[in-house]
């Protein structure tokens, strides 16, 4: 097993979680950081930073949204002698006309692959589309066991990529040699699929019935407000969905296929091995 520790900051979400696993299947010290990790890190609290730091070789760093945290923490990895840093951004970063940006997320991830690239430290940067979990571990996964997904996606694509992919991306460019060094990895899906394809995919996957309901930005928004949600988040909601109705997520990006020399996992795919493992059991 390697001595050089390697810290996973969000080691509890999607990424994070398969990046500290993947990394240790491969024989590698991870310091799993999060807010209740087995390393306590908290973007919103700077006095936890040093600890999760103290050790570490390289970084996987998985940022907080909105924020411009990035930066100081970039600095303090300097200051303790890290070697190498991977970013997690996001896809689209580059297209102004990607995505309304009302939650203000744009400056925040700019300034964050600013400071990696401006660090002197060796980096990489992985800038993920929609994660094909966000069906079974997030943003969709509630609706699709309910068996209805009502989104205001109309019939636009994207291309969904799993994210044990994006994990895999992410420990090669952590552990291997300095190819990666420099390298920004856009990575996707191999094929855009429609929110309706995707359901009927995972329907047949989980053998259920499961549909997918095209809303209005509108009666979406009037939804999640009747649901509690306050008007202004809700407003955000439906902006995330934007390029899925919009397909400006539809493009296919080689990242996977750079990085790793093999193609990335289709939808279908996906869906199976998650159904096996019971991610929609009701």
């Amino acid at each position: 097993m390697s001595d050089q520790a390697i810290l996973v900051t969000g080691a509890t979400g999607k990424s994070g979680s398969r990046v500290a696993r993947q990394l240790r299947e491969k024989g590698h010290t991870v310091r799993a950081a999060s807010r209740s990790g087995e390393v306590v890190f908290d973007w919103e609290d700077s006095s936890t930073w040093d600890a999760a730091l103290k050790g570490a070789t390289s970084a996987y760093i998985v940022q907080l949204d909105g924020t411009k945290l990035v930066r100081p923490f970039v600095e303090l990895a300097v200051k303790h002698g890290l070697e190498r840093l991977v970013l997690a951004s996001g896809r689209g970063i580059d297209n102004p006309d990607y995505a309304t940006d009302s939650s203000g997320m744009l400056d925040g991830l700019v300034d964050s692959e600013n400071a990696v690239r401006e660090s002197g430290l060796r980096w990489s940067i992985s800038r993920p589309g929609w994660f094909a979990q966000n069906f079974s571990e997030g943003f969709f996964a509630d609706h699709i066991r309910a068996g209805e997904l009502r989104l205001p996606g109309g019939d636009g694509a994207a291309s969904f990529i799993d994210a044990e992919d994006i994990a895999a991306v992410v420990v090669a460019a952590l552990t291997e040699d300095d190819k990666h060094n420099g390298q920004v990895y856009e990575v996707s899906g191999p094929v855009a699929v429609t929110l309706e394809e995707a359901v009927v995919t995972i329907s047949e996957a989980a053998g259920r019935e499961i549909r997918y309901v095209p809303l209005s930005v509108e009666d979406y928004t009037n939804e999640l407000v009747e649901a509690g949600i306050p008007r202004e988040d809700a407003g955000a909601f439906a902006d995330m969905v934007e390029p899925l109705r919009n397909n400006t997520d539809a493009y296919v990006s080689d990242g996977v296929e750079r990085a790793l020399g093999r193609p990335a996992r289709t939808f279908a795919e996906f869906a199976k091995s998650t159904a096996e493992a019971g991610g929609w059991k009701v």
